[in-house]
């Protein structure tokens, strides 16, 4: 699967109403957005990939990610080829590990080992009836041995919360044919402070999970910057500021060696960021 120019990562597409998310969709691929990627918390995943692929004509419907502990690989398989025989091949599915302290909080002591799950996770698509293909899957990789696996088992990877360093730190790892498909959450505002306050409070749960604040890490942010959740480290991983500031950040990403850039917009009460999205689609759809 070929896929390139920007998409959207949005948690109302998937757990907002069906039927608004389905009108949300739609007017998404209308506007020319590549792909459209939701997250996984368990449950009817497949139900809400349905909707959205009845939804669209043109766009690619991705999961990012499909929780592999929250999902057994025959069924994704099986799902996974009735969508592709109903609306063609626009499925991409995005798998990760997810973190430990929200699989632990189920079962204390199921997330272990997390390379060794992937790999046997990713042995069974590949041994599934009908199985999994390695071009319509793709991992959440931030890592570097996350990453080897990403280049070896799969069509590439969707790195979430990270920077233009980040992606060129990936593409590097990669090498030149994988796809990378890093998200970057925004906030499109001309209130800087305001703007600062949304993406601050976003960005502090997220760094209680030690995937991401380690990567980050990696790159260079001090403990100081995680756990105080500095503005430099808001400003590193999320754009705010207005349809320009946002479009430069993504052009970083892609000049960093980003085939696609998926872009999740965070607002104040979680709404569906309709009139955003119509904001952006100009500045970031040429």
């Amino acid at each position: 699967m070929k896929l390139d120019g920007v998409g959207i990562w949005s948690m109302q597409l998937r757990f907002g109403d069906p039927g608004a998310a389905a009108a949300a969709a739609a007017e998404l691929d209308d506007l020319g957005f590549r792909a459209l990627w939701i997250p996984d918390m368990g449950g009817p995943l497949f139900d809400a990939l349905e909707n959205l692929l009845g939804a669209t004509r043109r766009a690619v419907i991705a999961t990012g990610i499909l929780n592999l502990w929250m999902h057994e690989p025959a069924d994704v398989a099986v799902g996974r080829a009735a969508l592709v025989e109903k609306f063609g091949e626009r499925l991409l599915l995005g798998i990760g590990v997810s973190h430990a302290p929200l699989i632990d909080q189920q079962e204390q002591g199921r997330y272990r080992q997390p390379l060794r799950a992937m790999a046997g996770f990713l042995d069974a698509l590949d041994a599934a009836v009908p199985p999994v293909p390695v071009a319509g899957r793709v991992l959440a990789a931030l890592g570097p041995k996350m990453l080897e696996v990403a280049r070896t088992r799969a069509g590439g990877a969707h790195p979430y919360l990270v920077t233009p360093e980040h992606t060129a730190a990936a593409r590097a790892a990669l090498g030149a044919g994988p796809l990378l498909a890093p998200e970057q959450t925004v906030v499109l505002t001309e209130d800087r402070a305001a703007g600062l306050a949304i993406a601050r409070k976003f960005l502090a749960g997220y760094l209680q999970l030690p995937n991401y604040s380690n990567s980050l890490r990696r790159l260079g942010f001090t403990d100081d910057d995680v756990t105080e959740v500095s503005d430099r480290i808001v400003d590193a991983t999320i754009a705010v500021g207005d349809e320009a500031a946002i479009a430069r950040r993504v052009r970083e990403h892609q000049a960093a060696g980003a085939d696609h850039v998926c872009v999740q917009v965070i607002n104040a009460d979680n709404s569906f960021p309709t009139d955003e999205w119509r904001r952006l689609a100009p500045a970031l759809l040429g």
